[in-house]
């Protein structure tokens, strides 16, 4: 009964401290990991007026359309978050509202060299009133969907586009497919 009882003790005591150093192990793997995964999402930045370059387009489909595009220019992965405010022309009393419905499941990170989208709605028949404005004004937002650095006033094409009380903006997407479909 004692050699059994040994036998049970030792194999429990062998099998705690296997059991101890796996997690040692396991705990020292995390920890590299979340130190990586730190340093990593640490050499991410936000995107702003300075890294990146924003130009804005007529879209062929659908009609009544902008596409608006932000191009990492710097040398670090940016994020593109929530929305840009947009200001269609000079004398605009607000920005245009964000499609909530375009809300993506995460933040677009921007590689350098790669770009983002949102699509621009300019007018619907059922909005009200309106005017021909010639310039967009584009803040980029911040983590917390402030808007930050100044405002980057771009032209707009044909001269000249028409806005109305309907035009509205979506949330950043990762390609243009996606910012122009809703």
């Amino acid at each position: 009964m004692r050699i059994a009882t040994r036998f049970v003790s030792r194999a429990t005591a062998s099998s705690m401290v296997v059991a101890a150093a796996l997690t040692l192990v396991g705990l020292q793997t995390a920890g590299q990991t979340a130190s990586a995964a730190t340093k990593e999402a640490s050499s991410v930045v936000t995107c702003t007026t300075a890294n990146t370059k924003l130009t804005v387009t007529e879209a062929s489909r659908p009609i009544n359309h902008l596409l608006l595009k932000a191009t990492n220019t710097g040398t670090k992965p940016c994020y593109a978050y929530s929305a840009p405010y947009l200001r269609a022309g000079a004398d605009a009393q607000a920005p245009l509202p964000w499609a909530e419905e375009t809300t993506p499941q995460a933040v677009v990170v921007l590689e350098p060299g790669r770009s983002a989208y949102a699509g621009i709605t300019t007018y619907s028949p059922d909005g009200e009133g309106g005017s021909t404005t010639k310039t967009l004004g584009v803040f980029l937002t911040d983590k917390k969907g402030n808007a930050i650095n100044k405002e980057k006033t771009l032209k707009l094409p044909n001269g000249g586009v028409f806005f109305n009380s309907a035009a509205t903006v979506t949330y950043w997407q990762d390609n243009p497919a996606d910012a122009l479909f809703w």
